[in-house]
């Protein structure tokens, strides 16, 4: 075998083997473990989101910030979960086409404030029952590394609740 044909093979093989990783990355990365889940911090809270209404998602962002800000915003001290299922999964996703939203707009603003609490260390888990229950494809979820799947989110909620992470619900 000539140096170019090993090479050529050789190459075929990394690339191959590349693109396998990354599909097994991303099915990995698609759900989360909740085992893998621990409360490092004194101070956690898992924030309940299963409403769609803008105004009271905007209210749900403001007070996660002003709870983070008591602790001046610092990660060690206060770890913050959003759990979103039903409705609440409308921020997190590309677009609404298809979706039982098709007839709202989504709100860009919303999703730059999620944005700005990940920054923080804030992390959101979409509950895939809803994605199943309404037939919205999985992959209409924004790819951003602080946004997650879990399998259920109502049990999500009950599972981070017996390790210690407070619930709250806004609203």
């Amino acid at each position: 075998m000539t140096d170019i044909k090993r090479r050529d093979v050789l190459a075929s093989i990394a690339v191959a083997g590349g693109a396998l990783a990354a599909q097994a990355s991303a099915s990995q990365a698609q759900t989360l473990d909740l085992r893998t889940v621990k409360k490092e911090t004194e101070i956690a809270c898992v924030y309940h989101c299963d409403f769609g209404d803008p105004g009271r998602i905007g209210q749900m962002i403001t007070n996660i910030d002003n709870h983070l800000s008591v602790y001046d915003y610092d990660p060690f001290m206060a770890k913050i979960l959003i759990v979103a299922h039903g409705q609440g999964i409308k921020p997190f996703i590309d677009d609404y086409e298809g979706t039982p939203w098709t007839k709202d707009a989504p709100e860009p603003a919303l999703f730059e404030r999620f944005q700005g609490l990940a920054k923080l260390g804030v992390e959101v888990y979409l509950c895939q029952i809803t994605f199943k229950r309404n037939k919205i494809a999985p992959a209409k979820a924004r790819k951003d590394a602080f946004i997650k799947q879990v399998p259920s989110g109502v049990a999500s909620l009950a599972e981070l609740q017996t390790k210690g992470f407070v619930y709250i619900k806004v609203g």
